[in-house]
Formats: structure tokens, C-alpha cells, sequence
């Protein structure tokens, strides 16, 4: 999942989603809090109560009524909220929360730990002996906000939509419905192929068959992509807009790269819904917020802070802020790397690969970008993150890279490659992102490079994606940023590294690579964790195609009349569906 659709992001490691925001006000860090806190790795799984019911059990003390505002630091948000596009963790957080059911989704317990619970489905599916076919029986106490109840057929429409990757370029039916899913070859979504022969509905049931086994289906059901959208007067963009909702909120006000406002959903049962609560009578939703504002609201404990909630931390203020927090301030783990991509296609020799990443200045660029380097950001090896079932501890060139200048300029010169030059994108509207871009760029000209940085403040998946742009064809250096979708590197590896995908924005292209990637899947389960770690060192040693740079962890905190506030490890965000307002 990419971790932000932003260049926020860029800025954050000097790069660019899961598929998130950064923080901090630019200087050098100030007080941060590394004596005391340390990088915390990720669960390797989630557990499944596959006979979860509603209404979901109610958090201790929680009171209804109120507002919540949640601001969200240098961040744009999403460009649209249509479910089948929805691939970024900030808008899956949000909308899968509160906007948008499917087949199952995540609740937190009360050990804190996030399981996998039933939502629009009775359980979490029934799979044949091999796992090539899939039953969900729908529920029928599940409704629109029009008070019309969901269909099977609504459903199944919505993962046909899945398909239809010209219209959602960012939505994960690429990844996992495309070549998964048995809708016939070249099936391109209901507008365009009209009936998926291999979905078929009887009476509440849905039946989903494969192209080949797929034990994580239920995983995957989490997705808004995977629920209901209605057949009649459901066409992108507009819709995308004003999607309707299934959830306990419904869109009240949608203004792009602004805000985003919800209020009450009065069609929602309770009954239905095993995970999600509708405590707060309104929550508002403040896209691109300076960071340090943001953090000084939070520190005045103003009537105003008091039921704000902020999406990132400034790592100049973390220290100060954990004060007056206490309990309010969260320290959240996730399945999450930022990388560096170098296009493959252009930049053909490793040494230069490798180059790149000694010369890029880990530490600097992370306080620049208003993190904090051992605690928020810690330097990555493996494009696996830590803590994710199968993962092999190894090094790519045989030791961590670190920021090397010297070893830079010799890998250049063994290339014949002397002050080869990088071309790269940066966001320029905000002193932050611009002083860890600039903070980039400095490392890699010590390296031995030289370097273009392009002004671009616009989706830069969307201009990656777009092979015809005249920004892209120049560049030879890109990012990602991305957190698994479920725990399994089948999240990781082949959405960003599988030819022809979307966020494999490196353009790797090895056919013996992308056959691999096909056989993993068909492996017995045991043995295919291992056999993801084996490609991972695979890869990473005799390609290098993406230079992971760091293992993320962020920092979230809230006002003294915000209750119910937690982490969720799922999404590696804020767990939204139990926020309260303390009256």
C-alpha cells in the first residue's frame, strides 16, 4: 500500500504511499527523544476471528456527541475517495473506518493487538480444499446511506470495477484482482467487459473463483475495492467525489487537497458491524497543515487543541510534546520502507545503483525531513521490512550501506560513470521538503554526482505512472514508499518490482525475476515466506533495481478531551474507528 499519494513523502526520507506525511519545522532535530525511545518492529501477523459479530464491543469510558478535527501535516490527501481507487494509507485509514465497508476488515482487541473480523461478510469467507474459490455470504442488515440494503450484485460490481486499471490507476485491483481473480483474458471492468463469468451471486452469496490459489482472499476482502458500488450512477470521476457510504459517516463536504467532512450516517446498524463505533457526531479532516503549527496547537492545551487530533509529529517538538501528551502521544509500527529508485532502464550498471546509495545521507536527510534517525527512521537493508514472516537479514553489498562519499566516487570510477548525472523531482512549497531535498542532493554531489532537482508539487505516482510526460522521460531517479498490505511479502514484491505494475516505478524488468514472483504462488503456504526472503536477497544482491533506505515508524498525538486513541498496526495509521470525545 503506498504509504501517501504526496510529496510529502519525498520529503520524509527525501523521497517521495502504502503508497506519508513528514514533519518537523526544518532545523536539526532539537530535542529529540532518542534517549528514551527506540525504532519498534512490526507484528509479523494479525490473528482472525472469522465469527466476530456486532455491534463491536464498546470502548472503556467512551461517550457520544462532539466534534473532531484531524489535521494532517504536509499532506494533500486524496485526489478522490471513489473505494475501488483506494490504495494510500491515509485514505484506506480513513474510509475504511468510517465511509466504506467490504467483505472483512481490522478491529483492534483489547490486548491492542489488530485481528482480521468479518464486515459486510458473515465470516471470512469459505475457501475450496486449494484455495482457488471463495464464498462470502452477505449480510442483510447492511445498508446505504439511502437506507437501500447492499447487494450481492453491488458487490461483485465493485470488485469487477477492480479490474478496469485505465480508469483506477492507483487502485490495488492491478496487484491483486488482475491475473488472481478468474474474469476471463483481457477483462478490463463491467464498462468496458461488461459480466465477470468467475464472480457469481446466489441468493446472499457470493462465489469468487481464481486463476490460481490465493489462500490471503480474506486479507484482501479488507479492501474498499472488494465491497459495493451501486450499478446505476457510479461512474468516475464523479463519483469519486460523493461516494456513497456503508459506514457509520457519510460524506458530508469533500474538497480536494483541503478537507474532508463527516457527519453521521443515521442508515448504519450497529448490529452489522463487529469493528467500527460512531462516537463523534462530526469529524473534520484538514489536508497539507503546516507542521509546526500543528505541533504548537497541540502544545497550548486551547480550547481549540483539546479535541484536535494531528496526524504527524514534528520531530523538533516530539520530546515536549510526549510531555504534555503522555498517553496521547503514539509512537506506531508498521510494515513500512521508503525507497530510492534508480530507472532501471537508463541506469544499467549496479555499481552506479550503488553509488546512489552511499551517497545518500541518511541521517541528515531524515532531520532535514523532520524525522528522527534510530527512533522514527532507522536505515533499511532488505526491501522486506522487519518483522514480516520470511524475512532474511542481509546485506546488499555485503555490510549496511551508510553514507560513504568516498566509496560513492570509487564505484562511479570503477562504472566509468565520474560525475554521472541524476535527475530527480522535489517539492518546493514547503521549507521542509525543500531542505531535505536540498539536504539530498548535497550528499549525492559529495558522492560524486551531479544533480537536477525538478520543482514538481503535483501526484508524483500519477506523473510516474504517465510514460508520455515530458518531467518523466527525463528522470532517472524516482521513489516509493510503501507498507505491506497484509503481512506477506506477496504485498511487497510483486506490486513493486513485477513488471509492468504501477508502483514499480524503477521499471525493473527481469523475466526470471517475474517468473518466480508467478511461482511463489502457487507454492504450499509453509514454504512460501521462505521463498519470498530468498527473492528479496535474490534481488537485492544481484540487481539492486530500488535502494531500500529506511524502516519507518511515526508519531500521531491528540487533545485531553480526545478518548479512545490508539494505534492501528494494520494500517500502520491512527486506529479511527474507536476516537471519542471525552465530554
Amino acid at each position: 500500500m503506498k504509504r501517501s499519494k504526496s510529496l510529502a513523502a519525498v520529503a520524509c526520507v527525501a523521497l517521495v504511499s502504502t503508497l506519508a506525511a513528514c514533519g518537523g519545522d526544518g532545523d536539526d532535530g532539537g530535542d529529540n527523544p532518542t534517549s528514551d525511545r527506540k525504532f519498534e518492529q512490526a507484528a509479523s501477523g494479525f490473528g482472525k476471528v472469522p465469527d466476530a459479530e456486532g455491534p463491536a464491543p464498546e470502548v472503556e469510558g467512551a461517550t457520544a456527541g462532539g466534534e473532531i478535527t484531524v489535521l494532517v501535516p504536509l499532506d494533500p490527501g486524496p485526489e478522490d475517495l471513489d473505494p475501488t481507487n483506494g490504495w494510500s494509507v491515509l485514505g484506506n485509514s480513513i474510509q475504511q473506518a468510517y465511509t466504506n465497508r467490504s467483505l472483512t476488515q481490522y478491529r483492534r482487541n483489547a490486548d491492542g493487538d489488530m485481528e482480521l473480523v468479518p464486515d459486510i461478510a458473515t465470516d471470512l469467507g469459505r475457501p475450496n480444499e486449494d484455495f482457488t474459490e471463495w464464498t462470502f455470504t452477505i449480510k442483510d442488515n447492511v445498508r446505504w446511506e439511502t437506507g437501500d440494503p447492499v447487494t450481492p450484485e453491488e458487490v461483485k460490481f465493485g470488485i469487477e470495477r477492480s479490474f478496469d486499471t485505465e480508469t483506477f490507476t492507483s487502485g490495488p485491483g492491478q496487484a491483486y484482482s488482475v491475473g488472481t481473480i478468474d474474469c476471463g483474458e483481457d477483462y478490463a471492468g463491467p464498462e468496458k467487459s461488461g459480466d465477470c463469468p468467475g464472480i457469481t451471486t446466489d441468493g446472499q452469496d457470493i462465489t469468487i473463483k481464481m486463476v490460481k490459489p490465493f489462500p490471503d482472499m480474506d486479507f484482501w476482502g479488507s479492501f474498499m475495492a472488494m465491497g459495493p458500488v451501486p450499478l446505476e450512477n457510479s461512474e468516475f470521476p464523479a463519483y469519486g467525489r460523493d461516494p456513497l457510504a456503508t459506514g457509520p459517516y457519510v460524506i458530508d463536504e469533500f474538497r480536494v487537497n483541503e478537507s474532508l467532512t463527516l457527519t453521521k450516517n443515521p442508515e448504519w446498524d450497529p448490529a452489522s458491524d463487529p469493528a467500527r463505533h460512531q462516537y463523534a457526531d462530526k469529524l473534520i479532516f484538514k489536508f497539507d497543515q503546516d507542521q509546526a503549527k500543528a505541533d504548537q496547537i497541540l502544545l497550548s492545551d486551547s480550547a481549540e487543541s483539546q479535541t484536535i487530533i494531528s496526524n504527524k509529529l514534528g520531530a523538533t517538538n516530539a520530546s515536549k510534546l510526549e510531555e504534555v501528551l503522555g498517553d496521547r502521544f503514539i509512537q506506531q509500527t508498521g510494515q513500512c520502507v521508503s525507497y530510492k529508485n534508480p530507472d532501471y532502464t537508463k541506469i544499467t550498471d549496479i555499481n552506479v545503483r550503488k553509488a546512489i546509495a552511499y551517497a545518500y545521507d541518511f541521517d541528515n536527510i531524515m532531520l532535514a525531513g523532520g524525522n528522527i534517525p534510530g527512533v522514527t527512521r532507522i536505515e533499511a537493508s532488505a526491501i522486506m521490512p522487519p518483522g514480516m514472516s520470511g524475512r532474511k537479514e542481509y546485506f546488499p553489498d555485503g555490510e549496511q550501506i551508510t553514507f560513504q562519499p568516498e566509496k560513492s566516487k570509487e564505484l562511479l570510477a570503477e562504472a566509468g560513470a565520474e560525475g554521472y548525472k541524476l535527475t530527480m523531482i522535489y517539492d518546493d512549497s514547503d521549507p521542509v521538503l525543500k531542505a531535505s531535498a536540498e539536504q539530498e542532493k548535497k550528499g549525492y554531489e559529495q558522492g560524486g554526482f551531479t544533480v537536477e532537482m525538478i520543482p514538481y508539487q503535483e501526484d508524483y505516482y500519477a506523473l510516474y505512472d504517465d510514460m508520455n510526460s515530458p518531467i518523466n522521460k527525463k528522470l532517472n531517479l524516482r521513489n516509493s514508499n510503501w507498507c505491506s498490505d497484509w503481512p506477506s511479502a506477496s504485498t511487497m514484491i510483486p506490486p513493486l518490482l513485477q513488471t509492468g505494475q504501477a508502483y514499480n516505478t524503477s521499471y525493473f524488468s527481469e523475466q526470471e525475476i517475474d517468473d518466480r514472483i508467478e511461482e511463489i504462488a502457487t507454492l504450499p503456504l509453509d514454504e512460501q515466506p521462505g521463498a519470498w526472503g530468498d527473492l528479496d536477497e535474490q534481488i537485492g544482491t544481484e540487481f539492486f533495481p530500488l535502494i531500500p533506505v529506511a524502516y519507518r515508524n511515526d508519531l500521531f498525538g491528540a487533545g485531553s478531551k480526545i478518548g479512545g486513541f490508539t494505534g492501528d498496526a494494520a494500517m500502520s495509521a491512527i486506529n479511527y474507528k474507536d476516537l471519542y470525545v471525552i465530554q
